[in-house]
């Protein structure tokens, strides 16, 4: 198993392409600057290869990073389905969004942990999402910076995030 973006074989983890769930894998070089690639400009000279990959969420991140990189001349090369520049379009956009933010103004990411500070009854549940829970892994909603999806007592649910905190 290697980087689906460098080819290295070391540090390697998954890395979910959003707003999809398809993941890549990638290494610890390519993690530790995939969200502002100028920081590590040579490292994605890799890019040219990997551009030309089959799999849709690597051309996915290409796309993106060459984007970040103004790579005019690679990202004129590449050829992407609609589909799939749809995708890689969607989450350039995303990432320009406004961020999620808990009560304290804390920016929350997807599989962030965050606890509930206020007692919340859970519409069509049944139950009340007690002051103190903690729920792990979270993710966003979808186009509203507002909320956040995550699993309160095996239930899967939206919660403002005014009524959460970081942890």
């Amino acid at each position: 198993m290697a980087c689906d973006l460098c080819g290295s074989k070391e540090g390697l983890l998954k890395y979910v392409v959003v707003p999809r769930e398809d993941t890549i894998t990638i290494c610890s070089t390519c993690a530790a600057s995939i969200d502002d690639p100028t920081t590590n400009e040579k490292h994605w000279n890799c890019l040219h290869d990997s551009m030309w990959s089959e799999t849709p969420a690597v051309q996915v991140m290409a796309f993106r990073l060459l984007t970040k990189l103004n790579a005019q001349e690679q990202l004129e090369m590449m050829y992407l389905d609609e589909d799939v520049k749809a995708w890689a379009n969607e989450g350039l956009e995303a990432e320009n969004a406004e961020p999620t933010r808990d009560a304290n103004g804390q920016i929350l990411v997807e599989g962030d942990s965050v606890s509930i500070i206020k007692d919340l009854p859970v519409k069509g549940a049944g139950f009340t999402a007690k002051q103190g829970t903690s729920v792990k892994n979270i993710r966003m909603a979808p186009g509203d910076p507002t909320h956040i999806q995550g699993r309160v007592n095996g239930t899967m649910i939206f919660i403002k995030t005014e009524f959460l905190k970081k942890q």
